[in-house]
């Protein structure tokens, strides 16, 4: 049963409040032995595309970084570039639009009447995203299971709701809105496992209500209730082991109290959502993230970059404008630095089976909305990917015939292990997988 449909069941059933959140984690901390090879993806973005006179490298096997891309230097025998990927969703909407929304979906975006700087108004996008489609295979399968299935970080999004700002989607016309607060953030990973005593007191009043509800199903709902006694016993069993309320195989990470949600504080923000992130997936609470920097035609203003415009206005500048472009090599490769970080403490990080670090198994996807900020292309998108565990051979720069960007995103599914056929628009995937090996 889908936790949309368990929510549902248990409203109607007049469950109360503190246990419908309870319950809806509950498959994940039934006991079951890990799986000994995990394999994981993260899906960064950054927005207003790029340079690409500093960012993409010249084919081959010889991986030359160019200046954006230097702080992945210490990573470039596990860093692949490819170029060539193209957004090939039309309809609707402007290309900033298309570009984040359609980013993951792989799909036209939906009627609607959200206008943006041309083309058709248009509304959410009409597919699920990647990451979601990967979260739902892996939480289908005993062995992959994990407890959240997948995590949405944020830094510096915006607080507003609208095709530019979301590019995670459970479904058509469903956005999921990524958490850009690190404490909310490390509540919703840490906040039950810090206090026992809450634990074993909503675990009471998830037994009255099984109980007072019980006479009023049918054989039918008995049989679906009996999962989520089962359920509600397993962890009971855990809190009663000596080491029940200490699953942790990684500590929880401590965060600086002082760091307020501010656009000047975003290395900050950016570095606590990072080591969230990793303690997450070393944890094996999700093997499925995303990790979105701001939006599609963000402002932010980078002063700790030394930079007071806004980063949109800044490229939509001609290229002339060598101010404009100095500024714009300073922000992206800004991001990159953050793509490295978060590189870096995957590798320093042991895999928790003993083979290797968490880089060697896990693939980091960076990725953005547009090739280019001052024309809106779609083609050529930005994409880098970093780490290992899927056979790809690294260390090299790929160009490719304008491909569309469906068959990337079948091409991380594979590396998944879910082998589909299609993603997003059937047409768009002819080719199937990309050869990256």
């Amino acid at each position: 049963m889908n936790t949309l449909h368990r929510r549902q069941f248990l409203r109607q059933l007049g469950v109360s409040a503190a246990t419908l959140p309870f319950l809806s984690g509950l498959p994940s901390l039934t006991g079951a032995p890990l799986p000994q090879k995990r394999q994981r993806v993260i899906i960064m973005f950054s927005p207003n595309g790029t340079l690409p006179d500093e960012f993409w490298p010249d084919a081959g096997d010889a991986l030359n970084f160019k200046s954006i891309l230097q702080p992945l230097e210490p990573f470039k025998d596990r860093t692949m570039v490819l170029n060539g990927i193209c957004n090939k969703i039309h309809g609707d909407g402007d290309n900033h639009m298309r570009g984040m929304s359609c980013l993951l979906t792989a799909s036209e975006l939906l009627p609607g009447n959200i206008r943006g700087g041309g083309g058709n108004p248009a509304g959410w996008a009409g597919n699920i995203s990647i990451d979601q489609e990967i979260k739902t295979y892996l939480q289908s399968r005993k062995e992959t299971r994990t407890r959240f299935g997948s995590l949405e970080f944020g830094v510096a999004v915006p607080d507003r709701a609208d095709p530019w700002t979301r590019m995670s989607y459970a479904g058509a016309n469903q956005p999921v809105a990524p958490i850009d607060d690190p404490y909310q953030m490390f509540g919703k990973l840490y906040g039950r496992m810090k206090d026992r005593d809450s634990l074993v007191s909503i675990l009471d009043d998830v037994r009255d209500d099984l109980k007072r509800v019980s006479a009023k199903l049918s054989a039918r709902d008995k049989a679906l209730l009996e999962q989520h006694v089962t359920l509600v016993r397993n962890l009971e069993q855990e809190l009663k082991s000596k080491d029940g309320d200490a699953k942790l195989q990684h500590p929880m990470p401590e965060l600086d109290p002082s760091v307020e949600l501010v656009n000047d504080n975003t290395p900050q923000i950016s570095r606590m959502q990072i080591n969230l992130l990793v303690n997450a997936l070393a944890n094996d609470m999700t093997r499925v993230a995303t990790l979105q920097y701001m939006r599609s035609v963000g402002q932010a203003q980078m002063r700790w970059l030394g930079i007071e415009e806004g980063h949109h206005s800044l490229s939509h500048e001609p290229d002339s404008n060598m101010d404009a472009h100095a500024k714009l090599q300073k922000i992206n490769t800004w991001f990159c630095g953050e793509v490295a970080y978060l590189a870096k403490r995957l590798s320093e990080t042991p895999e928790p089976t003993g083979e290797g670090s968490m880089l060697d198994h896990t693939l980091i996807v960076w990725t953005n909305e547009l090739g280019k900020g001052n024309t809106h292309t779609l083609d050529n998108i930005p994409c880098v990917i970093i780490g290992g565990g899927a056979g790809f051979k690294m260390g090299r720069s790929l160009k490719f015939d304008k491909s569309a960007h469906n068959r990337l995103w079948l091409t991380i599914a594979h590396a998944m292990g879910h082998e589909i056929q299609t993603f997003g628009k059937a047409d768009l995937c002819e080719g199937g997988v990309l050869n990256l090996a």
